[in-house]
């Protein structure tokens, strides 16, 4: 039952990572409906998204070798004229405010109720990006500046609140900030790299014990979110040369309404 759980909730993680619908708001509701909460819950979602973000390293590892010089024939679609600063400038804002705020925002901000809240906020946000993006002349810059990269930072904040989304926040304080759509993405999945392993690899040192303990779980887990996210930003990438985030955030609502509803209707359901 319990590797049943790791599938399902790998999955998810692999589908939801870097689609604009936040990853851990999923982790966090599905988790709580097949009652797989508490502390090995949170190690588990902390090791799966490394697998998702190993997904990130091997579709993107001409750009990501690129931040460092060691890698200049990097593909002319997507952010070009990329550099570690840029990565830095972006990360400062929610790495500041992750730290000085995580106990708030371990207590606060993990719920399910508030989970519910933030997909609804995050997905007004993406459509008020979105509006932004239509007004503007053409289609945006590829070439994301220093100052293009602080405001996408200031942005990624938003994310500390489970349920809004790094991505979804990201690529729309890029497309406020006007960046065009594509290429705010992969910024977002670039940026994504640094913040997780950082933030993830802190939490690995301190709960060796717990993933001793259940190997072969988070092993499954890990496995089924790289194989999944590997093919889900392949198909991301693809829908965003025909559709706007607007979709995502309708997708948003729905699945906020839907677990409102069961909420209401079914006491304790959540775990």
């Amino acid at each position: 039952m319990l590797l049943l759980t790791a599938i399902i909730l790998g999955a998810v993680e692999g589908l939801t990572e870097f689609a604009p619908v936040s990853s851990t708001g999923h982790l966090i509701l599905v988790g709580n409906l097949l009652h797989f909460t508490g502390n090995r819950a949170v190690v588990f979602e902390v090791i799966i998204q490394l697998g998702s973000i190993l997904a990130v390293v091997v579709l993107y590892w001409k750009r990501l070798w690129s931040l460092f010089g060691f890698y200049r024939n990097v593909p002319k679609s997507g952010p070009s004229h990329l550099n570690l600063l840029h990565i830095i400038i972006a990360g400062i804002p929610a790495g500041i405010l992750g730290v000085a705020l995580k106990n708030f925002i371990t207590s606060k901000l993990f719920s399910p109720g508030s989970v519910l809240i933030a997909l609804v906020v995050g997905g007004i946000v993406m459509i008020f990006a979105e509006w932004v993006a239509g007004r503007r002349e053409g289609n945006g810059t590829t070439q994301v500046s220093y100052s293009q990269a602080f405001v996408i930072g200031l942005f990624q904040v938003l994310s500390l609140w489970s349920g809004f989304s790094r991505s979804g926040s990201t690529m729309s304080g890029g497309l406020i900030a006007g960046v065009e759509r594509k290429t705010a993405a992969e910024f977002s999945f670039i940026l994504a790299v640094p913040m997780m392993i950082g933030a993830s690899g802190v939490e690995v040192l301190k709960d060796l014990s717990v993933i001793k303990a259940n190997l072969p779980l988070f092993i499954v887990g890990f496995f089924v979110a790289f194989i999944v996210a590997l093919l889900a930003i392949v198909t991301f990438m693809r829908l965003l040369k025909r559709y706007t985030l607007v979709p995502f955030a309708v997708y948003r609502f729905i699945i906020a309404a839907a677990f409102g509803v069961l909420w209401i209707l079914i006491p304790g359901l959540f775990g």
